[in-house]
């Protein structure tokens, strides 16, 4: 698509760490160097950011605003929206613009923001939920997703890994951090990355156990473990046929993360969270990205002298 410059190859393209560091899949069973030593090598710190789902062309403009407030930050933003948001509450709920459609916009997307950060281009990642989906797709993106309610299908998660894009396997809220790091030696050793956003706390409520990273650690030290800091404020489902959120809930857990040592961040934003047709409550306001992205940094930097 005459964007190679963009493309990720594997998880240290991403994460920006030195050539000698090795990620997690298949294969592979842990080791790895002290936390702090990790933290040195990296430049910028990964961040995964964009709206829920693909509106239709107005994404774009989206995208291009994300970009001017990412570009002063020392960051490797992804850019990621969903073509289609499948696990619905109710049959009536949206569900996007479609895969033709909205890998159409992605490839507008990827080839507006070629000259981000002197010509770096920003990565693309977005969600399959078939099989039949992964090939397609993964001509467009750098990054396949795969969702936290399909997180325990094998022939998805396989799919996604032989396409020899990085695979995203965003935790479901009803796995323990064993059961994360199975999911991801699924994939192919370098080429996946597990994010966490929040675990069932009874009917209708997630909380965060920032421990299970340490155990996520201890089982698999290589394994790069993302933090989305919006969908974990969720109230999912209910009698009103929708999920809620708090997006003001969003901002401490991402210093909490922050603190806690994860590799990067993931969080939905949006210029008008409440336009949007999934996630509006949860959704990061954009007028309060950066701030947030920059506390992030913050943070981690500080914190990374106590990781061992």
């Amino acid at each position: 698509d005459g964007s190679a410059n963009t493309r990720v190859r594997d998880v240290r393209d991403l994460l920006g760490y030195g050539s000698d560091r090795r990620a997690a899949g298949r294969g592979e069973r842990g080791g790895g160097e002290r936390r702090n030593k990790q933290r040195e090598e990296k430049e910028e710190v990964v961040v995964v950011a964009g709206p829920c789902v693909i509106e239709g062309e107005g994404t774009i403009e989206i995208a291009e605003s994300i970009a001017a407030e990412l570009e002063p930050l020392p960051v490797r933003w992804v850019f990621k929206a969903s073509f289609d948001k499948a696990n619905r509450t109710k049959l009536e709920g949206g569900r996007g613009v479609g895969m033709r459609e909205g890998l159409d916009i992605l490839t507008t997307i990827r080839h507006r923001l070629s000259s981000w950060k002197g010509g770096r281009g920003v990565p693309i990642i977005t969600d399959v939920h078939d099989v039949h989906q992964c090939g397609r797709v993964a001509e467009v993106v750098d990054i396949l997703q795969i969702p936290a309610f399909l997180s325990r299908q094998t022939d998805l998660i396989t799919a996604a890994a032989d396409t020899g894009r990085v695979v995203n396997i965003k935790k479901g809220q009803f796995m323990s951090p064993a059961d994360i790091v199975h999911a991801c030696r699924k994939a192919e050793a370098g080429r996946v990355i597990a994010t966490e956003r929040g675990t069932s706390f009874g009917y209708g409520r997630l909380v965060v156990d920032f421990t299970s990273l340490l155990d996520i650690k201890r089982m698999q030290a290589d394994l790069p473990v993302l933090f989305d800091c919006t969908h974990s404020t969720q109230t999912p489902g209910g009698e009103a046929g929708h999920s809620g959120g708090n997006w003001r809930k969003a901002e401490a857990l991402l210093r909490c993360a922050a603190a806690a040592g994860y590799d990067g961040l993931f969080v939905e934003t949006h210029p008008t969270p409440h336009t949007s047709p999934s996630d509006s409550e949860s959704m990061l306001p954009l007028s309060r990205l950066a701030m947030n992205v920059q506390s992030f940094i913050d943070i981690s930097a500080a914190a990374s002298h106590y990781h061992t």
